[in-house]
């Protein structure tokens, strides 16, 4: 399939104007099939070549200016269009497209706990031509005129108000201008839960299987949807720009929502079906808020071209977390921003594909790069930097400068240098020399103290490894006089680094220094010794959560440099946790000791002592829950302990008396948790696997069953998962992460060592059948992490230099390789 560059695009751009596309799209023909007609009305302003995009499973017609084109003349997803002359043109095409069963195009769904079908559009990047014909580029922007004929019973949504015609007729209000990558159709026997505010329409929709749970959260939902659409109408200028805003909650979907004008659609796993803690219900919160920024700054004003996707997502990611904290019960978001969002940043920007936040435009030469860049970078370090800038500037001056960008390209496009332009415009702060300084360049600076104690008081240094400038708060602490085993706050500091002076400061020096207090900055930072040493002993007594995280992360960062044993951070996390009072940091400390110091970090003789430590930490939090305050952090407890089990007697206790002592009881969730954790140790059976399933037939019950088949320990097991994984490509997205994730187990090391080598050459074959996305999980789920040894990385080496990959897989398996690199050099520190 050929990918559209940037050059080709620039030269559409210069040869067309795109006015309007007519799409009537029939549903009603199949199951692997429907049925798509699209007329476009274009403007060429002078005579010249072209062409339109299309992937069909049968191009029926195509005609243009009302003369007919061969339909052979399709070549992979391109249809040439030559010899235009200047002026106005129709295009017509009628094709029969191919459902997707990846999340990509047309999405079709049967729920297996009722039977009935589903179909959603997910059309990013390069996927509207799954869908209908188009000049599928950012910045040809058009108005959509969007019918659907769909079964009897369902419902149609789209990005306009939908309404019914008749005999299964359904037409969606025309659009205002959009990128094609916008457009959406959801359609099927949707429950739904409708409102009204501000004069909008506003609706929320799921599966009818999911009916009960959308229910029981539509009102904290929706409270939160108003919550935000008003502060941002405090914040912007512009007012919402769409006639409506439906929140559609679709099934096996890649992203965690995308961010369709009037349509959001999120993954439906934010539809709880089980217990979930405060913070994960702050995540749903925030992506809400993430998601509807978006219909500003993404919507109203899109990118030109793929080199600046972080104007969509550092904006909305910072706006997200942001706004939640203003708006919203959810006043502490920070702090999960810190301890579990801004480490993703700091990963990917210290690995060999890291990229600028807002890379140059040479470097997205086609989509296929430009894919690669929604990671980390363009998400949790460009929402870093942006909450930096606004901390230089001022709320007041970004905003205007926000809305003077806004104003200046609304329902248009625009660049890096057209918002720099307009934040400029609002401040006399060198806003260009900040971009090139932050936006322009890659890695992660890293600031270390040295502080010096004379008779006129003491003095901090900080060293910086590293070019760009950075302006922290510095947090000098005392031991509380009463408990030792707390600090207080002395004073918070303001430092430019580079330092301009190094004056004295009165009285002994604080018993901890905290650089980065507050975390508003982007940069590792180190504890001098005598910090760290109050650190091992009152970390969990520092008084505010965002310097708790500041600390966790520069012992998390420290482990990760191999300056710090993994068992001295289990030790404080062990010393640590079960005092502490934040939930996110919590989770995210859990997280990390599970996943890498546990799983990877630590060789296979040390890992059954950190798996009692955390059964340990997981102990006392039951003991200090008993009494049911904290619900969040008893289940939290409850998952751990379920992962970290060694035995499984326990574990079929409770799962025989369908609750933990002192609660909670157990649901569908914690059931399918427990079983995998039972296979994983050949505790359970096939069996016991179909009668979970039989009791659980939902999508997530299917998923979990085939997570806890492919972790059975017998070769015959692992033959079967393989061959659904890698040969017979019958999965859907859903399903293969779900096999993936349980295939490589660090417990059955011996038993699954002969398909370390099969992996590569397998990924490699997989990708090519079958694209990006399922690339995407094959080298994120399938690769065998648990293998953290020297042939592993020589193999994986191997294939890079010598394998012909797609991108989508490339990208994976350079960021898997420094992981593991990482991890050998951390053992052997």
């Amino acid at each position: 399939m050929s990918v559209l560059t940037r050059d080709e695009a620039q030269t559409r751009a210069q040869l067309l104007d795109v006015h309007r596309y007519t799409i009537d799209l029939d549903l009603t023909t199949g199951e692997e099939t429907f049925d798509s007609r699209t007329v476009i009305h274009f403007t060429a302003r002078a005579a010249g070549d072209t062409f339109v995009e299309l992937k069909p499973a049968v191009l029926r017609s195509i005609t243009l200016d009302g003369h007919p084109i061969d339909p052979g003349t399709l070549a992979e997803n391109r249809l040439a269009l030559t010899g235009l002359s200047a002026g106005e043109h129709e295009l017509r095409v009628e094709a029969d497209m191919r459902y997707s069963r990846t999340g990509e195009g047309m999405h079709r769904f049967t729920d297996p706990t009722d039977g009935e079908a589903y179909v959603y559009t997910q059309l990013f990047m390069e996927d509207v031509q799954r869908v209908f014909a188009a000049f599928d580029q950012p910045d040809l922007k058009a108005v959509f005129e969007v019918s659907v004929t769909a079964p009897d019973g369902w419902t149609v949504l789209g990005n306009g108000i939908a309404t019914h015609t008749g005999e299964g007729r359904w037409t969606c209000a025309p659009t205002p201008p959009l990128a094609t990558y916008f457009v959406a159709v959801t359609a099927g026997p949707w429950h739904s839960v409708r409102t009204e505010h501000a004069g909008l329409p506003f609706g929320l929709h799921c599966r009818r299987s999911l009916a009960p749970y959308l229910d029981a959260d539509a009102d904290e939902i929706l409270e939160i949807t108003r919550q935000c659409y008003d502060r941002y109408h405090e914040k912007f200028d512009e007012p919402y720009p769409f006639d409506s805003y439906d929140q559609a909650f679709v099934p096996e979907f890649n992203a965690g929502a995308m961010e369709n004008p009037g349509l959001v659609t999120f993954r439906d796993e934010f539809i709880y079906r089980s217990a979930v803690t405060d913070t994960e219900r702050q995540t749903r919160a925030m992506v809400i808020a993430h998601e509807m920024a978006h219909m500003w700054f993404g919507d109203l004003v899109t990118l030109k071209w793929w080199d600046d996707i972080w104007l969509n997502e550092s904006f909305a990611e910072y706006m997200g977390y942001q706004t939640l904290t203003e708006a919203t019960r959810f006043t502490d978001t920070w702090v999960d921003f810190g301890i579990g969002r801004k480490s993703w940043g700091y990963d990917a920007d210290q690995r060999p594909s890291t990229h600028p936040v807002a890379p140059d435009p040479d470097a997205v030469p086609d989509t296929a790069s430009a894919m690669l860049n929604f990671d980390g970078i363009s998400y949790a370090k460009g929402a870093s930097a942006l909450r930096q800038l606004v901390a230089w500037l001022g709320e007041k001056d970004f905003l205007a400068g926000i809305n003077t960008h806004f104003a200046r390209h609304k329902f248009g496009n625009a660049t890096l240098a057209d918002f720099i332009d307009s934040l400029a415009g609002a401040t006399d702060r060198d806003v260009h020399g900040w971009a090139e300084s932050w936006l322009r360049t890659t890695g992660v600076d890293t600031l270390t103290p040295a502080i010096a104690e004379s008779d006129s008081g003491w003095s901090l240094t900080v060293a910086r490894d590293g070019s760009r400038p950075h302006r922290i708060l510095v947090g000098a602490y005392d031991a509380d006089p009463i408990d030792a085993d707390r600090l207080v706050l002395r004073d918070r500091i303001e430092l430019d680094i580079p330092q301009s002076e190094n004056g004295a400061r009165p009285g002994r020096r604080p018993a901890l220094v905290v650089l980065n207090d507050g975390d508003l900055g982007y940069a590792k930072v180190r504890l001098d010794a005598t910090s760290w040493n109050t650190a091992v002993r009152a970390l969990s007594g520092i008084p505010d959560p965002l310097t708790r995280t500041v600390v966790w992360n520069a012992a998390r960062d420290m482990v990760r440099d191999g300056e710090l044993a993994p068992a001295a951070y289990l030790e404080a996390a062990r010393a640590h946790l079960p005092r502490e009072s934040d939930l996110a940091v919590v989770q995210g400390v859990l997280a990390f000791a599970a996943t890498q110091l546990a799983d990877r970090y630590l060789t296979a003789e040390q890992r059954p002592a950190a798996l009692g430590t955390l059964r340990e930490i997981c102990r006392a939090l039951l003991r200090r829950t008993e009494d049911g305050n904290g619900p969040g952090l008893r289940l939290t407890a409850v998952r751990h302990f379920i992962d970290a089990a060694a035995q499984p007697d326990t574990l079929q206790q409770w799962l025989g008396d369908g609750s933990v002592p002192g609660g909670p009881e157990l649901d569908p969730e914690l059931r399918w948790r427990i079983l995998y954790r039972l296979a994983v140790l050949g505790a359970t059976d096939d069996a016991a696997i179909a009668a979970e399933l039989h009791r659980d037939p939902s999508a997530t019950g299917q998923e979990g069953a085939a997570r806890c088949r492919a972790a059975l320990p017998t070769p015959e097991a692992k033959a079967a998962a393989w061959e659904r994984l890698f040969t017979s490509d019958g999965l859907s997205n859903y399903l293969f992460t779900a096999t993936a994730q349980g295939f490589w187990q660090p417990e059955q090391a011996d038993l699954v060592r002969e398909y370390v080598p099969r992996y590569y050459p397998h990924s490699v074959a997989l990708a090519a059948r079958r694209g990006p996305v399922i690339a995407e999980a094959a080298g994120r789920y399938a690769f065998p992490l648990h293998a953290v040894d020297a042939e592993t990385l020589r193999l994986g080496e191997e294939c890079l230099r010598d394998a012909d990959m797609i991108p989508a897989l490339r990208r994976k398996l350079v960021d898997q390789l420094d992981d593991l690199r990482r991890a050998l050099t951390v053992r052997g520190a």
